[in-house]
């Protein structure tokens, strides 16, 4: 993504704004990183915590973005095949049946 590293943009969703009640403002902070990642083209957007992955995850649904949101931790489970049939649901069809 451009900027990245330390240039990066913020989703929009930590510092307890992801549970203030003001999910449009949240939205529309957050609609500079929708962007930055619709930039890539990318199928899957991975995310390092909670906050990000719930932020991403409801921009995505809310602009209709088309990629498929995960957790770093479900890739590395999954990538282990240790993840669990109840932990693939915000897989894609092409990665939900593997290592079952």
């Amino acid at each position: 993504m451009y900027p990245n590293m330390s240039n990066n943009y913020c989703c929009g969703g930590g510092g307890g704004f992801l549970q203030s009640g003001l999910p449009e403002a949240r939205r529309g902070y957050g609609k500079v990183k929708l962007d930055q990642i619709m930039a890539t083209g990318a199928t899957y957007c991975i995310t390092p915590c909670h906050n990000c992955h719930s932020q991403i995850h409801d921009l995505n649904e809310h602009y209709e973005g088309g990629f498929h949101t995960l957790h770093l931790w479900t890739l590395i489970c999954l990538s282990l095949g240790i993840l669990g049939e109840n932990e693939r649901v915000y897989l894609g069809e092409d990665l939900a049946e593997i290592g079952l």
